[in-house]
């Protein structure tokens, strides 16, 4: 069991290995990081490896600002085949002979599922309908209907076939797109079928898998500071008075943080500590979201 007493505090950059559900990836990061305060920031697919931003201590009270954030990811289209997971995890549902398609085929066919698009859940994915996961459903043997959710896919791009038929692709889109289901849909833009083989996360948000550790290699010292989950977001400083405003949870005009924007805000002290995440609030005043310091 995690020893008793304050644990770590941070962010964590996980290289996600095959096999492994995000779910099973904060489950053996609490192990390691002998805490059991360990989220994810959103789940990614078990056969992909990648990216996996985690919470952890009083960072999980952070991950709601990790959630909503752009990724970008590489991976292999197979024509000709489609499964019941849109990967090649799933069984073959179905088979085409798309020999005839070629490379400008693919890019075109790739362009018309680029900017603003509506798309399917697959069945097997996180995804809560009424109550329930879509994955829950797909393994109870119930298939219903999903209706169109909007996405933003802002890059699909395709690089020469590396086998007869499988393409490899770059893709940079919004939370909540599902990249297997693009593959789906191309092979249908092309007349057949596909499937997604070898998805790698490379990136979320400003987060890179330059930066990932493997999770064999997680430890405390591997975390980067809680005022990382704000990364890219407006950074106050407070000084010593105001930090102490900021600790009892105090409403403050946006003066005397010196906020501008929309917000949200981190709020840190002279050493970059993070001590609250402040948001907007009625007229000139702001409020906090997050305090991770007591008074």
């Amino acid at each position: 069991m995690p020893p008793r007493g304050p644990g770590p505090d941070g962010v964590a950059v996980v290289d996600k290995p095959a096999g492994w559900t995000s779910h099973d990836v904060v489950a053996k990061a609490r192990g390691l990081l002998g805490t059991r305060k360990v989220g994810h920031s959103g789940t990614l697919d078990p056969d992909a490896t990648g990216v996996l931003v985690l919470g952890v201590g009083r960072a999980t009270r952070l991950l709601t600002f990790l959630s909503g954030l752009d990724k970008r990811y590489v991976g292999e289209v197979v024509l000709g085949t489609a499964t019941s997971t849109l990967d090649a995890a799933g069984e073959v549902t179905g088979t085409w002979d798309m020999a005839a398609v070629g490379l400008d085929d693919v890019r075109r066919a790739a362009g018309g599922l680029t900017g603003d698009i509506l798309q399917v859940p697959p069945m097997v994915s996180a995804k809560k309908v009424e109550g329930r996961r879509l994955h829950e459903l797909a393994r109870a043997g119930v298939e219903i209907e999903r209706k169109a959710v909007p996405v933003r896919v802002d890059r699909f791009t395709v690089g020469d076939a590396v086998a007869p038929g499988v393409y490899p692709v770059e893709v940079v889109c919004s939370s909540g797109t599902y990249v297997r289901s693009l593959a789906a849909d191309l092979g249908a833009a092309l007349g057949g079928g596909a499937h997604l083989r070898a998805l790698r996360r490379l990136a979320v948000g400003a987060f890179t898998i330059d930066e990932a550790v493997p999770l064999a290699g997680l430890d405390p010292e591997r975390l980067l500071r809680p005022a990382e989950a704000l990364r890219g977001r407006p950074r106050l400083v407070a000084d010593e008075a105001t930090a102490a405003l900021v600790a009892n949870g105090r409403v403050l005009e946006r003066a005397a943080l010196g906020a501008e924007g929309e917000g949200p805000w981190a709020v840190v002290d002279g050493d970059g500590r993070l001590l609250a995440v402040y948001a907007p609030h009625r007229d000139e005043t702001v409020k906090p979201a997050v305090v991770l310091v007591s008074p």
